[in-house]
């Protein structure tokens, strides 16, 4: 394999080894109660060090925050704790690490709720997906989601407070930073999208508005753990849990301009041939032009990820489309992927099976390569 995805990058205050990060995978083998990270966890995240750089699953800042059984949270104690056996366990291997902050918004049901209301979104429209929610039986299984309840001015303050104490959790836990989710169809894309958010207030209408909530989270979060450390995902274009925008050129353009002003440690984009988990053959072909767009105006680090192979991520990088590829399934597949990538060495495939839920098979049984 070309040495293009092995050379060492700057990101933030780390070196990182080479250009291979493993993207953020939600996996949902929480511990119960108290969606805690178990040692099961700790095993999974130990094996993939070798990541040039880890985003960890998307991990719920609040209780309200969440959406899907069985994933972690940072916002008690139990839950830090937990997270903390995770970091220490990829730094004694040499790795590095950012922890994926996540409220789902309307993407939601109303048992995984405080006291079984409503989830909160910027608008009180249907939502057309599932989530995955545990029934009588025990087992995982899809729900519709339900319309969800506006949120007020107060609760939108709360979030932002939410997300600001998620960090400081996270960097108390050992991580070496962590990663705002701002895309695929959870709350913070909800505002950003004109087709999710028909509010008429500060964080709806402009672009500027519908940008409002993550620029404040961004802010916050960097006055608490430093802007250095902080990351943040956008997925411009997509289309999952019906996201879509009017003007993406325009409001993903601003939203790079502002950020580029904050002196991040990256940002992550992801492309659009992945909806959810499948491959998408029908993505708007105005996505390369934005994507180019806000890498003109994004200075910093710009990390990709959707469907990337060994080929086309070399490309990217040598292209400078962007500065990191963030491989996803085959991280899942092939816990010593760099390795594999250096040595081109076959990949194993990933069972889809055991993507969500379950114990050690599929999560963290896949074999490496023989020494």
């Amino acid at each position: 394999m070309s040495d293009t995805l092995f050379k060492p990058l700057q990101l933030g205050r780390h070196t990182l080894r080479h250009r291979i990060a493993m993207a953020p995978l939600t996996r949902s083998r929480a511990g119960q109660p108290g969606n805690i990270p178990t040692s099961i966890n700790v095993e999974y995240y130990r094996q993939r060090a070798s990541a040039a750089l880890i985003v960890t699953e998307a991990t719920q800042v609040s209780q309200q925050g969440q959406g899907y059984a069985w994933t972690p949270g940072i916002h008690t104690p139990e839950q830090v704790e937990g997270w903390r056996s995770v970091s220490e366990a990829v730094h004694t291997e040499g790795g590095t690490i950012f922890l994926q902050l996540w409220h789902v918004g309307r993407v939601s049901h109303p048992v995984f709720q405080p006291g079984g209301g409503l989830p909160v979104a910027p608008s009180a429209m249907p939502v057309p997906g599932k989530t995955f929610v545990v029934d009588e039986a025990g087992k995982g299984v899809w729900a519709d989601v339900p319309v969800p309840q506006a949120l007020t001015r107060e609760g939108i303050a709360e979030i932002v407070g939410d997300f600001r104490a998620a960090a400081r959790n996270a960097m108390t836990a050992g991580m070496d930073g962590v990663e705002i989710h701002a895309g695929n169809g959870y709350l913070l894309d909800q505002f950003i999208n004109s087709s999710s958010n028909r509010r008429s207030d500060e964080y709806g209408g402009s672009i500027e508005n519908r940008a409002r909530l993550l620029l404040e989270i961004v802010d916050a979060v960097s006055a608490e753990v430093g802007a250095h450390n902080v990351g943040v995902r956008l997925t411009p274009m997509g289309r999952f849990m019906g996201m879509g925008d009017d003007t993406p050129e325009q409001t993903f353009g601003y939203i790079a301009e502002r950020l580029n002003e904050r002196a991040l440690a990256y940002l992550h984009l992801v492309e659009p041939a992945i909806v959810g988990t499948v491959k998408d053959e029908q993505y708007d072909p105005r996505w390369d032009t934005i994507i180019k767009l806000m890498r003109e105006r994004f200075e910093g680090v710009l990390m990709l990820a959707g469907g990337y192979t060994p080929d086309s991520a070399k490309q990217a990088l040598e292209g400078g489309r962007a500065d990191i590829i963030a491989f996803g399934r085959a991280f899942i597949a092939n816990p010593d992927l760099p390795r594999r990538l250096r040595e081109e060495r076959p990949l194993n495939e990933p069972d889809a099976s055991t993507f969500f839920g379950g114990g050690e098979t599929g999560y963290i049984d896949y074999p490496p390569i023989a020494a």
